[in-house]
């Protein structure tokens, strides 16, 4: 039976993410459907109670409910969370739209997106507000792998919402239980800057594995990194103590540690002599970290923001440079002094 507190959700998107999400949900006995893109993957998965493109070897709970039916999902739900590569979300977006007059239930739009739009650098928060007008957005975020997520083992992350209510309580207590701890943030900006910056600087870390640099290299690069995340997403007009939390150092320490992420193992197939164009041929699962480089790149340049860790990332990724040049060339900047103050005030200090 459903709880008390029940929230009927329904989650966009059958990659990993989502069907993690969902199958926490549901296990929770939140009533939720799972939206997937193709009508013969929503089949595949209703028949095989697995999601085996995406997250094989795990069971879907029997009250998880899968359909291709957008609009029917939409209608009968109160939270819908986007579970989407970044480049996908407009058009997601566009789909919704054509239901939102018809969904009086529909109260917030949850984004799981972890990436930039490429061309425009808005937030994935952003593009569903400019799409969906009116609507209140959020993003949840934080140091979470799909698959442990879930087999339901202990996790934490952040629900960070454009406009606090009342509802989004309710919405913190669905969500949460004995596996998975929700924490309510109201920097919107900081939450989702952290979940894209951290997918850069986990390549970044796969570098230094593919290399075989050491543990002192990668903690030295996880330092300067969350330095860089903190000066950058100031910049943008993000709270710096939001990069301290669950969406900035937490993300990032998980990301360029665990041999489970893919921005990760990116950047160490790259460090071991693998092309960029080797790696994204023929690709099933998204990089976001790739995209987001790129994205982050051009907004740094266009504000005037030091970033030197993203800008060499940036360099190995679109203009060939090889990853050994960069390590000297970050080892080879002028020398600065650390301050006692965890992060420099300035947001345009190198």
């Amino acid at each position: 039976m459903p709880e008390e507190n029940s929230v009927r959700f329904a989650v966009i998107g059958a990659g990993a993410w989502g069907t993690a999400v969902a199958a926490h949900l549901a296990r929770k006995n939140q009533r939720t459907m799972l939206v997937t893109r193709r009508p013969e993957h929503a089949v595949a998965m209703q028949l095989a109670r697995e999601n085996r493109d995406y997250l094989p070897g795990i069971k879907l709970p029997e009250n998880l409910a899968v359909t291709s039916d957008l609009r029917a999902a939409l209608l009968e739900t109160d939270v819908a969370l986007v579970a989407s590569p970044s480049h996908a979300l407009r058009e997601w977006c566009g789909q919704m739209k054509a239901v939102l007059a018809d969904a009086d239930r529909l109260r917030l739009f949850i984004s799981l997106v972890k990436g930039l739009e490429i061309g425009t650098h808005l937030r994935p928060s952003e593009v569903m507000e400019q799409i969906l007008p009116g609507v209140n957005v959020a993003t949840l975020t934080g140091p979470t792998n799909a698959a442990e997520v879930a087999r339901g083992l202990p996790a934490a992350m952040v629900l960070a919402v454009k406009r606090p209510e009342a509802f989004v309580d309710r919405v913190q207590s669905a969500m949460s239980g004995t596996t998975l701890r929700i924490y309510t943030s109201d920097d919107l900006p900081g939450a989702e800057y952290g979940a894209c910056l951290k997918n850069i600087y986990a390549i970044a870390a796969g570098f230094c594995d593919g290399l075989k640099l050491g543990d002192n290299a990668k903690a030295a690069l996880l330092t300067r990194s969350l330095t860089e995340m903190v000066r950058v997403g100031e910049a943008l007009g993000a709270k710096k103590e939001t990069f301290y939390g669950l969406s900035g150092f937490g993300d990032l320490v998980a990301t360029c540690h665990g041999p489970w992420s893919r921005n990760r193992e990116f950047g160490q197939r790259i460090g071991e002599g693998k092309t960029v164009e080797e790696l994204m041929a023929g690709r099933k699962t998204v990089v976001e970290g790739h995209r987001s480089a790129d994205a982050f790149h051009g907004l740094c340049l266009q504000k005037g923001i030091t970033a030197p860790i993203m800008t060499e990332v940036h360099s190995i990724l679109y203009a060939g440079k090889k990853p050994a040049e960069a390590l000297h060339a970050l080892m080879t900047r002028e020398l600065k002094r650390e301050t006692h103050t965890p992060f420099p005030s300035s947001a345009t200090r190198g």
